[in-house]
């Protein structure tokens, strides 16, 4: 989408997004939540709905959620009630799926993101529970096999978060996406693998168009589905706000209508596809689940939740940049990997006595490492206390990069202490200083334009020194001692004859 036909309308997205809570079982039965079991062998007459069987609200699974609605700054309600929410699916075994309502456990929250613009508050109308339905296997080759379906997610336990239209691109949707993940991880709510189905999004989308008279025109809302990544949810909110505009209007006119409809996501041809006319929640005929009784919740268990989830990702970014100096984008870096990884920074840098260098090299060597060796921090070869020896090696010595980088492969190899690599790798340091006002001096006399080039004004012209320099001590001499001798000396230097 070009800038100039963005500007022509507002993009206006609410996110519904449906996250797999991290129990052993179901919602209303003790039935297996476990990934990749055979076909319908997680079943039971209650999540099936057998005639005259009777559900049981699984305790944990409303924990959890409580906990996830407190994290996104929801008012927990300390009376709700189920719902059943009436339609027919293949895959849907009682025809209807218990759900909530007009009562549910929570409401009103915000989750903050940061932009490119700066800090975003999107809100968020409500948080409930429900149970998921089954999954149905098409035949996708073309060979014209019967469907099948597979009833093990029925009655998986959900939190559905929805998210108020405040969201105005679909890179905001990335980001409010994001940051939703890394909270519910952090807190052992879901593990959100959207390959698994445990973290699910659809993005409604309409746009609002100031047409020539000064009015503001707004499309019908477009729920667009099969939205199988963060990026599927960028790139398809995009497409869908052209596409309503491109139909809505022809040379600055009214021209067509957008229908209130399902869209699905195509992601190999980039396209939404509409699929079918969007429900009212009148057609769902809700009515009170006859067979659970309403669930009382008390302010003081409100408050033990509140208190047992630890520092939140967004205080913690905050906390860093103020206690360590960090920049918002290196503290960002930092917290997006996890509580363990942002631990593992924070003792490193307080025996280092440097945030930001150990910040440095956490985010650069440390990280890469751990994703080619596929590993979490906690079970990374160097302690904190180790990769802080090293910091101070360097910040001692003046060691530059590329030698400082051998020295970590080989502590990664052998596990000794910097000291210990650096004698085995014949690292000796030029740290004396006339030592190295001589060399200084060798390389100036080897190279009289740079010194010309430099007498003329061109700063640049130093580097040339500088280099011949660092190869002369083999990248040994501290190159800020190496920099300051270096300038006094051109300074000082007579005109080459």
């Amino acid at each position: 989408m070009d800038n100039a036909v963005e500007e022509k309308f507002k993009i206006v997205v609410g996110l519904e997004v449906h996250v797999q809570l991290l129990t052993k079982t179901k919602l209303f039965c003790g039935c297996s939540t476990k990934f990749g079991l055979a076909p319908n062998s997680s079943t039971c007459p209650v999540c099936i709905g057998m005639p005259g069987v009777l559900p049981v609200m699984n305790k944990h699974a409303f924990g959890l959620a409580m906990k996830a609605a407190l994290a996104i700054n929801c008012t927990i309600a300390t009376y709700t009630k189920w719902d059943r929410k009436n339609y027919y699916y293949p895959d849907l075994p009682k025809n209807f799926q218990i759900s909530q309502y007009d009562l549910p456990f929570s409401s009103e929250g915000h989750l903050e993101i940061e932009t490119s613009l700066g800090t975003r508050k999107i809100g968020i109308f409500r948080a409930h529970l429900e149970e998921d339905a089954g999954k149905s296997i098409h035949d996708e080759s073309g060979g014209g096999s019967d469907s099948k379906v597979d009833l093990n997610r029925t009655g998986t336990p959900l939190l559905e978060i929805v998210s108020k239209p405040d969201i105005r691109s679909g890179e905001e949707a990335r980001l409010y996406l994001e940051e939703l993940k890394l909270l519910l991880k952090e807190l052992e709510i879901s593990d959100c693998e959207m390959q698994e189905g445990s973290l699910r999004c659809d993005a409604n989308v309409n746009i609002h168009i100031t047409m020539p008279d000064g009015t503001v025109a707004a499309t019908p809302i477009v729920e667009v589905k099969n939205l199988n990544s963060f990026r599927a949810v960028e790139k398809s909110i995009k497409y869908e706000a052209q596409r309503q505009y491109d139909q809505f209007l022809k040379d600055g006119k009214r021209f067509g209508e957008v229908p209130k409809c399902t869209a699905g996501w195509d992601d190999q041809k980039g396209a939404t596809i509409v699929q079918r006319r969007k429900e009212e929640a009148s057609d769902y005929r809700y009515f009170p689940e006859p067979d659970l009784v309403p669930v009382k919740v008390t302010n003081q268990v409100i408050e033990q939740v509140r208190a047992g989830m630890g520092e939140l990702p967004s205080a913690c970014r905050e906390r860093l940049v103020k206690e360590y100096s960090l920049s918002r984008y290196d503290s960002s870096v930092l917290v997006c990997q996890g509580r363990k990884f942002t631990s593992y920074f924070e003792e490193t840098a307080k025996k280092s006595g440097d945030a930001k260098a150990s910040c440095n090299w956490i985010t650069n060597q440390v990280l890469s490492t751990l994703n080619e060796q596929k590993k979490e921090v906690q079970d990374f070869a160097l302690s904190p206390e180790m990769l802080a020896g090293l910091v101070t090696e360097i910040a001692k010595t003046g060691l530059n990069m590329q030698r400082a980088r051998e020295v970590y492969a080989r502590m990664l190899e052998t596990g000794e202490d910097p000291k210990a690599c650096m004698d085995a790798l014949g690292f000796k340091v030029v740290g004396d200083v006339n030592q190295i006002i001589e060399i200084v001096r060798k390389a100036i006399a080897g190279n009289p334009k740079a010194v010309i080039d430099f007498k003329n004004g061109k700063v640049k012209a130093a580097d040339a020194i500088k280099g011949a320099v660092m190869r002369e001590t083999k990248g040994m001499a501290k190159m800020e001692t190496v920099q300051e001798i270096v300038m006094k000396e051109l300074a000082d230097a007579k005109d080459p004859v």
